[in-house]
């Protein structure tokens, strides 16, 4: 008798790629690198921000635009993106989306006018969108699904290195040779993470068929509403709204100034606070995604409990008499940045519950819900600022009124959430997947599998 093989074979005698190996880990560290380069793209602006009012010969108000628009376009544009991936696949929209953020860093970089400053940060934005969702994507393509939770959290993570490279060297390079030579060696930074893109990342691993058939033009619209309406795309959606915007909305705009104007922090102080975003996500990040991995069934709930150290700590800092203690406010910055990790959780209901080539549309959708959470909050809790204060003299009571606007939308997600995992459950039951109760899984100790 011939001895069996470790591959099996389809019935078309073709035999099935291995997941895992070097070359997914090759496949991989490269498109981790394409979004870290995105994220250092993402976030120069923000720390240029001085040298941009004496660049444009703009109002610092104006200059925080760019921000906001930033966020529009990444959130708008996910939808689109995520037809782009499923149509071409990862290795093109991650060189196209590198290429794009070169184009929008050059025109910044030889621009002395806020319009032309604006079409820039569109094209930039318009390139960031397509590079996160693309290189989630390969995740589930190249490796096993015991595997995906965990390598999708690393990913996340691993990107926030773009972050700390805006911070350190690009800002040396802005303060030591100006404006112009800063943001085109980060467009050059650009355009090797998309010669890479190009050299090494493949959309599937050798021998795995993709689905290339044209799509009718006129049917997009019908598919994107079939992929939005579908209860897993939902609770994504509303798992990545609920457990991200907070900490964007600290991270990319008011935590500074909440922790340095609001609480009196001096800036070394609120600077440390702030690296605890980091320090907490880069932690969590794993943990979660192996809690994910080991109860799948269960995922909602993690999400829930995630929302919850956001949501407690986020009531009693606005509640606290007076400056809140440093303690609650680490306690706080801590549950904001586990809510990052948290959100991820959001990709992974479509991954199991949708075909395979549409996840590339319904990981935009998801996407989308963090970042036009995080949009919205931005500007109503710099209208509340305003309101109060029009000089611009902020304190800790007008901060506490302006943050408060986050609680209705967190309210709003947490809802969301409940009626989708509702629908999602009923539909996996008519499957023949049941998600037993939570009395029965301890009643019957099988709350380790679940």
């Amino acid at each position: 008798m011939q001895a069996r093989s470790n591959s099996t074979t389809t019935g078309s005698g073709v035999t099935p790629p291995r997941l895992g190996g070097h070359r997914a880990y090759i496949v991989w560290i490269a498109a981790v690198l394409a979004y870290s380069v995105a994220v250092l793209q993402r976030t120069t602006m923000g720390v240029a921000g001085l040298e941009a009012t004496e660049r444009f010969h703009a109002s610092a108000t104006i200059v925080s635009t760019f921000v906001v628009l930033q966020l529009l376009i990444y959130a708008l544009a996910q939808v689109p993106a995520g037809l782009l991936l499923d149509r071409y696949g990862s290795r093109v929209t991650i060189t196209a989306g590198a290429l794009l953020m070169a184009a929008g860093q050059l025109l910044i970089a030889s621009c002395d006018t806020v319009a032309l400053a604006v079409v820039a940060r569109i094209i930039v934005g318009a390139g960031d969108a397509l590079t996160f969702s693309s290189a989630i994507r390969l995740v589930p393509a190249w490796f096993s699904a015991s595997r995906v939770p965990v390598l999708t959290q690393v990913t996340a993570i691993l990107g926030q290195v773009g972050q700390i490279a805006s911070a350190v060297p690009f800002v040396a390079v802005l303060t030591l040779s100006g404006w112009s030579t800063a943001f085109g060696a980060a467009a050059g930074v650009s355009g090797v993470a998309a010669l890479l893109a190009v050299l090494v990342i493949r959309a599937t691993p050798p021998g795995t068929p993709r689905p290339r058939t044209k799509q009718d033009l006129r049917r997009i619209p019908l598919l994107v509403g079939r992929i939005m309406r579908h209860p897993a795309t939902q609770l994504g959606f509303f798992t990545h709204l609920t457990s991200g915007f907070p900490g964007i909305v600290f991270s990319m705009m008011w935590g500074y100034p909440y922790l340095t104007a609001g609480e009196g922090l001096s800036r070394p102080a609120a600077s440390a606070v702030m690296t605890v975003l980091v320090a907490v996500g880069i932690i969590s990040g794993p943990v979660i995604g192996a809690l994910t991995q080991r109860h799948p069934l269960r995922r909602s709930t993690l999400v829930l409990l995630v929302i919850a150290t956001i949501l407690v700590p986020l009531v009693t800092v606005l509640l606290w008499p007076g400056p809140a203690p440093i303690w609650l406010l680490l306690i706080l910055v801590a549950g904001l940045s586990i809510g990052g990790p948290g959100s991820n959780i959001g990709f992974d209901f479509p991954r199991t519950d949708l075909a395979r080539h549409r996840l590339g549309t319904a990981t935009g959708v998801v996407l989308m819900g963090g970042f036009l959470a995080a949009l919205v909050a931005i500007l109503l809790i710099g209208v509340l600022l305003d309101l109060q204060r029009p000089d611009g003299n902020y304190d800790l009571q007008s901060f506490r009124v302006a943050f408060a606007v986050q609680i209705p939308i967190l309210l709003l997600g947490i809802t969301g959430m409940l009626i989708s995992r509702r629908r999602l459950r009923r539909r996996m039951a008519a499957g023949g997947r049941v998600v037993p109760p939570w009395r029965e899984v301890f009643r019957g100790g099988r709350w380790r599998r679940i």
